[in-house]
């Protein structure tokens, strides 16, 4: 595995360190996996690409790839023990 150094301005890498840890990971972990997308994109020149280089059907893997990563990173944070018990549930004067 070879290293690579990558300049960015303070800001930029504050909130990449704030992204990974609420993902559960490192900026490195990130920067990685945003270059082998990258190299995997790029390296598929089949079918209709559009703007950026990809076809539709591999922009919604894409975008569906993204979405389902934030569902895991953020599926630790919900604890059952955070649910409405049944009873306040079905409170009908809390309601009122």
């Amino acid at each position: 595995m070879r290293n690579i150094t990558v300049s960015v301005d303070d800001e930029t890498y504050r909130l990449a360190r704030v992204r990974a840890a609420e993902r559960d990971t490192s900026v490195s972990a990130l920067v990685r996996g945003f270059l082998e997308r990258l190299v995997r994109e790029g390296a598929d020149d089949g079918g209709e690409h559009g703007a950026g280089g990809e076809t539709e059907a591999e922009r919604r893997e894409r975008l569906l790839d993204e979405v389902f990563e934030e569902v895991c990173a953020t599926r630790s944070r919900f604890k059952a023990a955070d649910n409405v018990s049944r009873e306040a549930l079905y409170d009908r004067n809390a309601i009122r």
